[in-house]
């Protein structure tokens, strides 16, 4: 696939996307959590539509040019998000999903007045059809609106949490990891550590190389984690060498799941509980008071129940 020329975010990105964000969205809430000594859980799942990707998609949707028509693909809760913006707003809005995506995720994009489109069994393959539609492509990473609206987690924080922290999210294409480290270089007291599926280390493996690279990519349940970047993608430039980037497997997440449920009362995804996973499995180096980013909630009940049944 030819590499798409985009615009790698800067600090008016991050304003024009607070902007737009915060007219919308009450900040989500930030619990104390015995998961690390003083730890925070920033809880995304809060959000509307169960995501953080809402924020890229109201920056995103905000940021077009009046009446241009937007095309996106999505493994599910961009969707949702530009499906969310696109009811706000009144924009064109197309989702592409590949046939394999979450169907709970799906049904809920069809409510939202979108046109939907099913192509494709893998989120590449989709992501690819829909570069080929009429509109302006939003990527739910390699964006720059989308990657500053991600980032207004960190300004909410700055209310949230005195410092030093260190932040931990998920990371599949890198959006949400890529805002907060915008966010954190302004910041100047926040550390970030990224947490991939081990079965797709596509961003980690771009930033060691300097490039975007191509990683195989196995099955795991965290649907919102695995696949390759898109050609181009500025998302490892942005996240760059000073973020931490580690990895946990299906299992360390499902232990996760249950481990957010049993000690708050709280549903999460897959890839929702990447970040506690990383915690609880010692993988996340901490300075300072820690922050958990739970970025969603919307699974399936058969899987939720299987994870939470199965280690």
């Amino acid at each position: 696939m030819t590499a798409r020329a985009v615009r790698v975010p800067a600090s008016l990105d991050l304003e024009l996307a607070w902007e737009a964000v915060s007219g919308v969205l009450a900040p989500t809430p930030a619990v104390p959590s015995g998961l690390a000594p003083d730890a925070l859980l920033k809880l995304e799942t809060f959000q509307p539509t169960g995501s953080f990707k809402v924020r890229g998609a109201l920056a995103a949707v905000a940021a077009l040019p009046g009446g241009t028509p937007a095309v996106t693909a999505s493994a599910g809760n961009h969707g949702l998000g530009m499906g969310y913006a696109a009811a706000r707003s009144g924009a064109d809005v197309t989702v592409v999903v590949s046939t394999r995506a979450s169907q709970v995720k799906v049904d809920r994009i069809g409510a939202f007045p979108v046109r939907l489109v099913q192509h494709g069994d893998t989120y590449d393959e989709a992501e690819a059809h829909a570069m080929t539609l009429p509109g302006h492509y939003v990527s739910p990473y390699n964006d720059p609106a989308v990657i500053a609206g991600q980032g207004t987690i960190g300004r909410e924080l700055d209310a949230q949490a005195d410092g030093p922290l260190t932040v931990i999210a998920p990371v599949g294409g890198g959006g949400l990891l890529a805002g907060l480290s915008l966010w954190a270089r302004e910041r100047g007291d926040v550390r970030i550590v990224g947490v991939e599926s081990a079965v797709s280390r596509g961003v980690s493996a771009s930033v060691a190389a300097g490039r975007v690279v191509e990683v195989e990519v196995g099955d795991t349940f965290a649907d919102g984690l695995p696949g390759n970047l898109e050609a181009g993608c500025v998302t490892p430039e942005v996240i760059g060498p000073d973020a931490a980037l580690t990895a946990v497997t299906d299992a360390e997440i499902r232990t996760a799941l249950r481990w957010l449920f049993a000690e708050h009362g709280l549903v999460a995804e897959g890839a929702g509980a990447a970040g506690v996973a990383a915690v609880l499995a010692g993988k996340a180096e901490i300075v300072g008071r820690p922050v958990v980013v739970v970025s969603g909630r919307n699974i399936t009940v058969p899987t939720y129940t299987d994870a939470l049944r199965n280690p």
